[in-house]
C-alpha cells in the first residue's frame, strides 16, 4: 500500500531538518552508511560529473544518451527546483514518494545504530542521506549505469564513493572558495579528486592553470583525457525555433546532426561533453556507441529552468544562473535568441542568496532590461530586497520590490512591452518557487533552515 501524502511530507520534513548540520566535507560517514546498506554503489558503473557550472546539464544529457542506448540509467542531480524527487531518477522518471519514505526511514534507523555503536561520530547531513538514498535506490532498481553529479567540489564530496568508470570536469571558476580554495588551481585540485586509476575522463575548455592541474593529476593516475576543443569538437551550429543543432566529432565517432531542444550557446559544449562521457562509458562496457542513439537521446532532453523559454509574445525565460559568469552567458545567449528585444520594454525578475557577487551579476544583466523587479527568495540565506535595491541602484532606471516570486513575476510581465522580454534569474530557489504547481503541495517549503557551513579540519574539500 503506497504511503500517505502525510507520511511523505513527514519523511521530507525530517530530512530537511538535517540541513542544520551544514556542509561536512569528508567521506567517513557516507562510507559507513553505504556499508550498512550493502555497498550499493558497487552494483553499477558510474559517470561522475563535477565542474563549476554546467555539470547538471552534462549529467542530464549523459543519462539521456545512455538510456537511448538501451541502458537502464540512474541519474542523481542537485539541487532540485520544485520537488525533492527530481534529484533521483531512472530513465527520466523520478523516484516514487513511497521509495523516498521507505529509504529515509531505513537510513535513519541505520544512522541511529551506527551512532549508538560509535561507528560514526555525528549524524549524517541532508546531502549524505540523500546520496545514500539515491545510490541504494539505483541498486534496487538494478540500473545498468548511473550518472552522478557532485554536490560541491569532488575530492571530499559525499558522492566520491562510486565505482566511477568516467569522470567529467565541465568548467573551473572561482566558487565556494571557503570550501574549495581561493585560487582556480586549488579548485581544480579539489575537482580533479574524482579521478582515479582505471577511469577515463572528459574535460571542458579549462583555463590554462586549472587545465595543467587536471592534466598533471590525470597523468599521475594514468587516466586518459578527452578535452573539448581537441579530441571533442563541434561545428555547424544553427539556431532553431526551439533550440539549436550542431555536428559532433569524437575519436572514432561522428554525429553529423544533433537537434538539441535547449537554448544557449553554452549548452552545445555541455552536450558535447555528455556525448563524450557516454561514449567513453559505452566503450568501457564493450558496447558500440550509436550516432543515431546519441542524437535520439539528446533530442528528448528536458532540463527546466536552464534558459527555458516559458512563454512567447512577449518572451519569458527562466534561468537559475547565480554567478557573474553564468549571468553573462545567459545575456550573450539572449542576444542571439531575441536580438530585437528592446531593453526599454524588458524586465528582469531577480532574487539571490547572501554571499553572491550581486553587483557583478547585475552588471552582466543591465544590457537586457531597464526594469528590474527584486524579490527575497524563500530561504534563510536570502538577500533581502532592500539590499538588492542598493545593489541595483544606478544600474536599472526602474526598480520595483515584490513580496514573493509569483507576485514579482506578475509585476515583471506587466512591465514588459510587446517588443521586450522578461527574464527570471538569480537562484534555484527563485525558479523553483515559480515552477511549483498543485502537484508539489506535499513538498516542504523551499526554504532551507540551518545551512551554515561546518568547516572540516585539514585541506578544504567539497562534500556536503
Amino acid at each position: 500500500m503506497p504511503p500517505s501524502s502525510a507520511a511523505y511530507r513527514a519523511a521530507l520534513d525530517r530530512l530537511y531538518r538535517r540541513r542544520r548540520f551544514g556542509l561536512r566535507p569528508g567521506l567517513e560517514v557516507e562510507r559507513a552508511l553505504l556499508a550498512g546498506l550493502g555497498d550499493p554503489q558497487r552494483a553499477f558503473p558510474a559517470v561522475h560529473v563535477t565542474g563549476s557550472k554546467g555539470k547538471g546539464s552534462v549529467a542530464v544529457m549523459t543519462a539521456a544518451i545512455l538510456s537511448a542506448h538501451g541502458l537502464r540509467t540512474g541519474l542523481f542531480t542537485s539541487p532540485h527546483l520544485a520537488s525533492y524527487r527530481e534529484r533521483i531518477r531512472r530513465d527520466g522518471r523520478t523516484i516514487a514518494p513511497g521509495a523516498v519514505v521507505e529509504g529515509v526511514e531505513r537510513i535513519e534507523a541505520l544512522a541511529g545504530s551506527l551512532e549508538a555503536a560509535g561507528r560514526i561520530d555525528r549524524s549524517p547531513t541532508f546531502f549524505e542521506v540523500t546520496t545514500a538514498l539515491g545510490l541504494d535506490w539505483f541498486a534496487r532498481q538494478k540500473v545498468d549505469a548511473a550518472v552522478v553529479e557532485v554536490g560541491i567540489g569532488g575530492r571530499l564530496d559525499s558522492t566520491n564513493v562510486l565505482d566511477s568508470r568516467v569522470g567529467v570536469i565541465s568548467t573551473i571558476e572561482l566558487e565556494h572558495t571557503d570550501l574549495l580554495g581561493s585560487t582556480l588551481e586549488a579548485i581544480a585540485e579539489e575537482k580533479s579528486g574524482i579521478l582515479r586509476p582505471g577511469m577515463r575522463a572528459v574535460t571542458g575548455a579549462l583555463p590554462d592553470g586549472p587545465a595543467a592541474v587536471v592534466h598533471r593529476t590525470a597523468d599521475r593516475l594514468g587516466v586518459p583525457l578527452w578535452r573539448f576543443g581537441r579530441e571533442i569538437t563541434t561545428s555547424d551550429r544553427e539556431l532553431s525555433a526551439d533550440g539549436q543543432s550542431f555536428s559532433l566529432s569524437l575519436p572514432g565517432v561522428a554525429v553529423p546532426r544533433i537537434e538539441l531542444p535547449l537554448l544557449g550557446g553554452f549548452q552545445v559544449g555541455n552536450a558535447a561533453l555528455a556525448c563524450a562521457a557516454a561514449v567513453r562509458l559505452l566503450d568501457g562496457l564493450g558496447k558500440r556507441p550509436s550516432p543515431d542513439a546519441i542524437a535520439a537521446g539528446l533530442a528528448r532532453v528536458k532540463w527546466p529552468g536552464r534558459l527555458e523559454r516559458v512563454a512567447r509574445r512577449p518572451e519569458l525565460f527562466y534561468d537559475v544562473a547565480h554567478t557573474p559568469e553564468s549571468a553573462r552567458a545567459v545575456a550573450e545567449s539572449l542576444g542571439e535568441i531575441a536580438p530585437l528585444a528592446d531593453p526599454a520594454e524588458s524586465a528582469i525578475l531577480f532574487g539571490c542568496l547572501r554571499g553572491k557577487s550581486v553587483l557583478r551579476i547585475l552588471d552582466a544583466l543591465t544590457p537586457l532590461a531597464q526594469t528590474i523587479v527584486l524579490v527575497r527568495v524563500r530561504s534563510e540565506r536570502a538577500l533581502p530586497a532592500a539590499d538588492l535595491r542598493v545593489a541595483a541602484a544606478g544600474q536599472f532606471p526602474r526598480i520595483v520590490e515584490a513580496p514573493d516570486a509569483v507576485t514579482g513575476l506578475r509585476l515583471a510581465r506587466v512591465a514588459t512591452g510587446p517588443d521586450g522580454l522578461t527574464l527570471a534569474i538569480g537562484s534555484d530557489y527563485l525558479i523553483g518557487e515559480l515552477l511549483r504547481g498543485p502537484g508539489d503541495s506535499d513538498e516542504p517549503d523551499l526554504s532551507d533552515p540551518g545551512t551554515e557551513t561546518v568547516p572540516a579540519p585539514g585541506p578544504a574539500g567539497g562534500g556536503r
